[in-house]
């Protein structure tokens, strides 16, 4: 709500009543309306509609007043801190739109309250005078903190940061330590944060950026016979115990956040040059990021829902309400990272697993019982009436890992679904279980990218999802990033010129393969009426080099249960062990000097008198 979109609605009232009353009237009706919609679901974007625009309307006519009667306001008692809380509930509203719609013009205006609130030092005056207003000026960081983490103004993240850690230790000095324990808590959250989503993770843009991929126009036509559908909406839910992140939104998630969203007129990559001060802070220009952020040409974002350890039940009622509203030319898609049952585990296993979750573990929630697949009929499912602890058909585990009837997402949970074009991503050590979905579809087949079952080994590190997050997510969001952390390379602003000639390379190979399955002849339907999607077309490109590098790579190399799967099957002709799919791995690895570190063909070569060229040649 900028100056330029408030609406010249004019509030008429009788001179008989002061201006404070007139006020204080707004302000009541105001705070009634956002406690309707405070707590409503993110993911019920039409039945709310109606509601968010009266809430912003009294909220426009309240801001609007307090700016044209400021001096009469202050004169009658008005204080900043109070001035303060209404712009900060604006930029909390915008956020929360933002949150339903995807629509990033939210997302700025939601950034432009805040940075306002911080300049003008609203709440600074009754820091020192009362614990609760303490307690305002920490959430008000903290919520612009996730703004700015999300419109990736990571300077101003680090400046906020720093902000956060002097304002709490001034408030432990004024107050009582114990009163903020929590926020403690939050700064270690951000922090821990920061460290894995590293500027070397942000070399390029995780959005769609027009500046380095290909326009939508651009991308190659499938058969004509072929329906085009195109993402619509998508649900990103992760749970794994003691996993970054920053409120309620994990590093995984927030990466394919990013991911399934346009970067406004390339702006991240062109400010990204931006130099900053060792503490974070802004350089000499600032970015006019409300023009930035506005780019009429983009097609709308696909919505998203974020769900951060939910129950099963909530699950499923989030995805059966999107499935309800997906247009009929929609896909949606299904992001589930979690742990996850396979069916080696044998009994005693379970009873030894169980008891040390329950002793253990200290992120159960609570669930509303469902009904257990045992009782499916379903036999492609391998679930077994007699056998429902051990469950043959695998799960992935929402909440205690000791209920598992209770808290865990099964294949046969998502199949009732598949009467609706889904685009499927399981992230997890159990994900081979949700093969299972193949051939079982109830209307529409589903095309489904599932991560390895084993945890991939990176150099130098014991854990794929330490330091930087699941390792097969960030081959989905950020392909070099990954490459280059499998092979422990992490990175210095030294090594800029050989990141930016490997991602030239990437670009134009994942061009080249799009291409190739855009003509193939064999294409499956599934994936042929996706390809002109560019996120998810982008995605499948991505998973086949995920797929290429650790087919290839010495340490996984010929061991299944490394190796990422899709379902429906692809063309031959981009089979790891293709000649187009090794050649790109070979010429990836010779950037970096890492082709030691990987099993490829002698029949490829590179040639020998132009190192900067990068087309491939056989000896003849």
């Amino acid at each position: 709500m900028s100056q330029q979109n408030i609406n010249s609605t004019n509030l008429s009232y009788s001179s008989n009543i002061p201006v404070s009353e007139v006020y204080w009237s707004l302000v009541e009706k105001a705070d009634k309306k956002f406690s309707k919609i405070r707590d409503l679901p993110y993911y019920e974007r039409n039945r709310y509609d109606t509601y968010f625009y009266k809430v912003f309307k009294v909220y426009t006519q309240l801001w609007k007043f307090q700016q044209e009667n400021r001096e009469k306001l202050v004169e009658a008692g008005l204080k900043r801190y109070e001035i303060g809380e209404i712009a900060s509930r604006i930029a909390q509203l915008y956020f929360g739109q933002y949150m339903r719609t995807s629509d990033m013009s939210y997302l700025s205006e939601s950034y432009i309250f805040y940075e306002a609130i911080l300049t003008r030092e609203y709440f600074r005056d009754g820091l020192h005078q009362h614990l609760n207003l303490a307690n305002k000026q920490l959430r008000f960081l903290a919520r612009f903190l996730m703004v700015c983490l999300v419109l990736n103004r990571r300077e101003m993240v680090h400046q906020l940061v720093n902000q956060l850690k002097m304002w709490l230790d001034e408030c432990k000095r004024v107050f009582q330590e114990t009163d903020f324990k929590e926020w403690k808590l939050v700064v270690q959250e951000i922090v821990r944060f920061l460290k894995a989503d590293t500027a070397f993770m942000n070399i390029r843009p995780l959005r769609y950026s027009l500046v380095l991929d290909p326009r939508p126009d651009d991308l190659p036509h499938v058969s004509a016979s072929v329906r085009s559908l195109k993402l619509r909406d998508a649900i990103l839910s992760s749970y794994h115990h003691n996993e970054i992140k920053f409120s309620e939104l994990t590093l995984d998630t927030f990466r394919m956040l990013q991911c399934l969203e346009w970067e406004p007129s390339g702006s991240f990559y062109q400010s990204s040059n931006i130099k900053t001060g060792q503490n974070g802070g802004p350089g000499p220009s600032r970015i006019n990021y409300s023009q930035d952020i506005t780019d009429p040409s983009l097609p709308p974002n696909p919505r998203k829902a974020i769900l951060y350890r939910p129950s099963v039940t909530h699950f499923l009622a989030v995805l059966a309400t999107i499935c309800e509203e997906l247009p009929h030319d929609g896909v949606l898609l299904i992001y589930l990272s979690a742990s996850g049952a396979r069916n080696s585990i044998n009994a005693a296993e379970n009873i030894n697993r169980n008891f040390q979750s329950h002793t253990i573990s200290s992120d159960a929630t609570s669930a509303s019982p469902f009904s257990s697949p045992c009782n499916s009929p379903n036999p492609t499912l391998g679930l077994n009436k007699g056998d429902c602890m051990d469950d043959l058909g695998g799960c992935l585990h929402f909440g205690t890992r000791g209920n598992r009837g209770l808290n865990c997402i099964y294949p046969s949970d998502i199949i009732p679904f598949t009467r609706r074009p889904l685009f499927i991503v399981i992230d997890s050590d159990g994900s081979e279980a949700f093969k299972a979905i193949k051939g079982s579809e109830k209307g529409e087949p589903a095309a489904l990218l599932i991560s390895p079952s084993s945890t991939i080994p990176i150099a130098g590190t014991d854990f794929s999802r330490s330091p930087s997050g699941s390792s097969f997510t960030i081959f989905l969001t950020a392909p070099l990033q990954a490459f280059c952390l499998l092979l422990g390379i992490l990175g210095s602003e030294n090594e800029m010129d050989t990141y930016t000639e490997a991602e030239k390379l990437l670009s134009s190979s994942l061009n080249d393969w799009g291409s190739t399955l855009a003509t193939s002849d064999n294409l499956d339907p599934v994936w042929a009426q996706i390809l002109r999607d560019p996120f998810l077309r982008r995605l499948l490109l991505r998973f086949l080099f995920c797929r290429a590098v650790l087919t290839l790579y010495k340490p996984t190399f010929n061991k299944k249960e490394f190796l990422p799967e899709c379902m429906p099957s692809l063309p031959d002709s981009l089979l790891p062990t293709s000649t187009i799919c090794r050649t790109t791995v070979l010429q990836m690895a010779h950037i970096f000097g890492a082709t030691d570190r990987f099993i490829l063909s002698e029949e490829i070569i590179l040639p020998e008198n132009r190192p900067d060229d990068m087309e491939v040649v056989a000896p003849s």
